[in-house]
């Protein structure tokens, strides 16, 4: 009784100093809400899964129908698979908001929880896309296969490793059931990088949107920005029950309604639509190689922003003007890529993913020189 007294009181203690008496910067603004409503997004997506793994049958014959039976059959399946689908998407746009928001006032100056941050994020698009296979329908199958013909880009090991994560010759049973126990398996060590990620940014305090890092202009962050966050929270999962009760296959695609059909190729492949950015890059590069390297960059180049020399005005650099335009122009252009992503590969479309590929890369290779101009805009060198 002693021990489990002792083991309650340093809980409570933990919580206590994580809760009561983190300082926070006052002037946080509500953008800085996307990181806990992402951490909720992630605990809704293991709740609904867990719940649909006790009926789902990751076998090839049986895999559309179990998600048929879900929804029609089992008791608010509906409710729990249509959170779980659209969960993803509202999951990834918390994440973008969030990355977009550390990007805009440098947080990846923090440089331990901006690397865990981004390989969270890359293992997210991770699980996303092995979830996206599970229902095996028409999108879902020729969406892995495509995806996983990247592969085969490699030199001179390309076509073994395909084969490798097929399983066989051809994406099948093998494939499915090892794409189904890498979805249900990754989420938990996406958790415990959320719990590494949360342990720095705690050793090292929240950026702010001025920069400042006085003690004296710090707050407890119970209980101005629970509250805050609680809100935040509430709003989320009320516009997430809006979604799936009235607009629930709002971001499915009607091609995947249909049974995988090996035989049947759908006229336009394409993945889900927070994965269409990182396809447009792909597909603006006519070499394989060259487009797949391409795609991988365009999340790894999230890497050498912490490497970057600090402007003179520190964190609240994101005011120089020529930094909020060159930012925005990221903005867009990743807008530009994201719808890109859906359309057929043809003129004009190609062009403009080219010309909008170039903006994306641009930004992370002209930083220096960007935040060199802001220093020379404000101290007149």
């Amino acid at each position: 009784m002693n021990y489990s007294f002792r083991q309650k009181n340093l809980a409570v203690k933990i919580l206590s100093s994580v809760v009561y008496d983190l300082p926070a910067p006052v002037n946080l603004s509500f953008m800085w809400n996307f990181g806990s409503l992402a951490g909720t997004c992630l605990v809704i997506q293991i709740l609904t899964g867990l719940f649909l793994v006790m009926h789902y049958s990751p076998d090839v014959d049986l895999a559309f129908f179990s998600v048929s039976h879900i929804v029609r059959d089992v008791n608010y399946g509906w409710l729990i698979r249509s959170c779980h689908a659209n969960g993803a998407s509202l999951f990834f746009m918390c994440l973008f908001f969030h990355v977009g928001r550390g990007i805009y006032y440098q947080s990846y100056y923090l440089f331990h929880t901006w690397m865990v941050g981004v390989s969270m994020l890359i293992l997210t698009m991770g699980i996303a896309f092995l979830g996206y296979v599970l229902p095996w329908g028409q999108m879902s199958f020729w969406g892995a296969t495509v995806i996983t013909n990247l592969v085969s880009a490699v030199p001179y090991l390309g076509g073994w490793l395909v084969e490798w994560i097929w399983g066989g010759f051809a994406v099948g049973d093998a494939t499915l059931k090892r794409f189904f126990m890498l979805h249900f398996l990754l989420p938990f060590v996406l958790m415990v990088l959320v719990v590494v990620h949360i342990m720095y940014l705690h050793s090292t305090g929240s950026n702010n949107p001025l920069g400042l890092s006085s003690d004296s202009e710090k707050i407890p962050f119970y209980p101005y920005y629970m509250f805050k966050d609680l809100l935040g929270i509430v709003l989320l999962v009320g516009f997430l029950l809006f979604i799936v009760m009235f607009f629930p296959d709002i971001f499915l695609d009607p091609v995947n309604f249909m049974p995988a059909d090996p035989m049947r190729t759908p006229t336009h492949i394409q993945p889900e639509w927070y994965f269409l950015f990182a396809y447009a890059i792909l597909r603006s590069i006519p070499n394989k190689l060259g487009g797949v390297i391409a795609l991988l960059m365009s999340l790894l180049i999230l890497y050498i922003l912490p490497f970057f020399p600090m402007p003179k005005l520190g964190l609240g650099a994101g005011f120089y003007p020529i930094c909020q335009f060159s930012f925005w122009t990221l903005v867009g252009s990743f807008l530009v890529l994201t719808y890109i992503g859906s359309c057929d590969i043809a003129s004009p479309y190609v062009e403009v993913s080219i010309l909008a590929s170039v903006i994306y890369f641009s930004y992370f290779l002209l930083s220096p020189v960007i935040f060199r101009l802001g220093d020379s805009y404000v101290y007149g060198k």
